[in-house]
């Protein structure tokens, strides 16, 4: 098994071009929470979605909710960095999570430019893509990958 070093490393090396720290997939995010209590997930995903959907079960000191944008409507959600200050700081290793890898991109981007230095994305999400019958937890993600989570 990997140690977190290499973990991290290989999320920076997966592609050098990212405007922050690297990208992780959803198995490799579980193996750094499982093994290093520093690490915090955030969880940008809408209140409602993990409300309906589902959340990541993973010790509460490692886990953090801040919404990318609001329910309803979808608006951004203009709170976003101090929400997060409130929840991380600047120097921890934060592993960004959406439902299928879009808003945790632009999480941990914007995290990045305002002083988060150990920013990164979970590669698929918490749900995947959807399937040809248009339906997700079905082609990759957290849920995919079989790693624990609650059902609404």
């Amino acid at each position: 098994m990997a140690t977190p070093e290499q973990i991290l490393e290989r999320a920076r090396t997966r592609d050098t071009t990212l405007p922050y720290a690297g990208a992780v997939t959803p198995d490799e995010a579980y193996q750094l929470l499982k093994s290093d209590p520093a690490i915090k997930l955030v969880d940008v995903r809408t209140n409602a979605e993990r409300d309906w959907v589902g959340r990541v079960t993973i010790p509460e000191a490692q886990h953090a909710a801040v919404q990318w944008s609001t329910w309803p409507g979808g608006a951004p959600n203009p709170d976003f960095l101090a929400q997060l200050a409130a929840v991380a700081g600047k120097d921890e290793v934060l592993l960004f999570l959406c439902r299928s890898g879009v808003r945790s991109r632009h999480s941990a981007k914007l995290a990045t430019e305002h002083g988060y230095t150990c920013c990164y994305d979970i590669l698929e999400g918490f749900e995947g893509d959807k399937d040809s019958a248009g339906h997700r937890k079905t082609v990759g993600g957290w849920c995919k990958a079989g790693l624990p989570w609650l059902g609404a």
